[in-house]
């Protein structure tokens, strides 16, 4: 006999509690194989597809889209148990009753090794039906109340059913051995609203006295936490120098000369950040609270700022100090590429140690950085555009760079933050800089 798994919302990645239904991709009553994705979600972070670990018939959904819900909240029911039910490819070999070919970055499948072996909840159905198709678990309805068969109709059809006033006893259900679903209900509602069809007006933003009120989630409540946060428990201080980017335009353009895949400006400057966080790697640390300690952090893993339709994002190039300036170019835009479509994992947005900010693409000179908490440091650059300069005794026109750090003033002192932003107004001025220590 076919038996009823719940699927529950897991976590989707670091400090995440809760995600918002977006898109439904399986309905009541349909056949999903192992690892199928059955619904997209959205966090604070990004846009995911969430793959259940069971093969079987969806008897329940819980939650409407737009709706959010906790971590650990049901998501689906699935009947699994039915020797036809298919398999996805990569699931071949998996058992039906939970599958260990979860994709990254989504964490909370299968079994945790970590703990000890728990029951799952299982329900059995209350009543046999024809494999594959398995309806939601429910109790049985009286024969005489239904025509046809007792099938044994899913909660949600049901509560669909009775908040549009659709009498179930008329019905005839469509599923096997006359199983009303939700099509069923959703077509009698259509036929009970036709007479009364009309242009539907579209509602207004829901606007207060004092203006339109926004939801503050996704993407833009999360932002607003983190620097709330960072503006709460760090001591910040910002300095800021004016750099001649002449040279370090003239290499970037000397490399690109030669063939191959292009140099960015973003990748040059992420090179000198590294190397300018070896020297001092007091800005490559996070402050522990709870001990009451700095504790300086052995990779350099670099977040940079990238505008999306979504907001605002932090991609984070994992060990950003051992890639050289065609290496970082290329993770660069593969990250800024996933980014803009919506397809960044939550993986590649977690973990930075360090945020390079190039607002210069805004077309302004110059900022004040708020940190990326918990991080220690952001180095944000300007717009590069000619200024008259004084090169070698001479006023001349030159290609000019404003370059502002903020740093948490727990981490090190004024001294510390300057020597570090010298060095790599240093290397822009003079790429050569750079090489000696390379």
């Amino acid at each position: 006999m076919p038996q009823v798994m719940e699927f529950k919302l897991p976590d989707l990645g670091e400090g995440l509690t809760e995600a918002e239904i977006v898109r439904w991709l399986v309905a009541v009553g349909d056949v999903v194989a192992i690892d199928q994705p059955v619904v997209e979600v959205e966090t604070a972070k990004a846009m995911v597809e969430v793959p259940c670990p069971y093969g079987g018939v969806v008897t329940a959904r819980f939650g409407e889209e737009g709706t959010e819900l906790p971590v650990g909240a049901p998501l689906i029911t699935v009947a699994v148990g039915a020797a036809s039910l298919p398999q996805a490819p990569a699931a071949q070999a998996a058992e039906a009753e939970g599958s260990g070919n979860v994709p990254r970055p989504l964490i909370g499948y299968g079994e945790d090794h970590s703990r000890p072996a728990r029951r799952r909840r299982v329900r059995p159905v209350t009543a046999a039906v024809s494999a594959p198709v398995v309806a939601a678990p429910a109790a049985p309805v009286a024969p005489a109340a239904v025509a046809g068969p007792v099938p044994v109709i899913s909660p949600l059809v049901r509560k669909l059913a009775k908040d549009g006033g659709v009498d179930l006893r008329a019905l005839t259900g469509s599923g096997p051995e006359g199983l009303i679903l939700r099509a069923d209900v959703e077509a009698a509602l259509a036929a009970l609203r036709a007479p009364e069809a009309a242009p539907v007006a579209v509602a207004a933003p829901v606007v207060a006295a004092q203006g339109e009120r926004i939801p503050l989630k996704g993407v833009r409540g999360a932002v607003a936490e983190k620097l709330s946060r960072s503006r709460r428990e760090i001591p910040d201080a910002t300095c800021w120098v004016d750099a001649d980017a002449t040279e370090l335009m003239a290499a970037r353009a000397a490399m690109n000369a030669v063939g191959g895949p292009k140099i960015s400006v973003l990748a040059l400057l992420a090179r000198i950040c590294t190397a300018a966080l070896a020297r001092y790697p007091e800005l490559n640390s996070t402050v522990d609270l709870a001990a009451k300690e700095i504790v300086r952090l052995p990779s350099v893993h670099l977040g940079f700022a990238a505008q999306t339709e979504r907001g605002l994002v932090v991609p984070v190039v994992r060990d950003a100090q051992h890639r050289n300036p065609e290496s970082l170019s290329a993770e660069f835009a593969r990250l800024t590429e996933l980014a803009r479509s919506g397809k960044l994992a939550p993986a590649d947005l977690t973990g930075g140690t360090f945020t390079l900010n190039n607002y210069g693409v805004f077309g302004v000179d110059g900022s004040t950085p708020i940190i990326n908490h918990p991080e220690a440091a952001m180095l944000g650059v300007g717009r590069i555009i000619d200024k008259p300069w004084v090169h070698e005794g001479q006023l001349a026109v030159r290609k000019v760079v404003q370059l502002s750090l903020t740093f948490d003033h727990r981490v090190c002192d004024g001294g510390t933050a300057g020597g570090f932003l010298r060095y790599v107004a240093d290397c822009v001025e003079s790429p050569a800089v750079l090489l000696r220590s390379l």
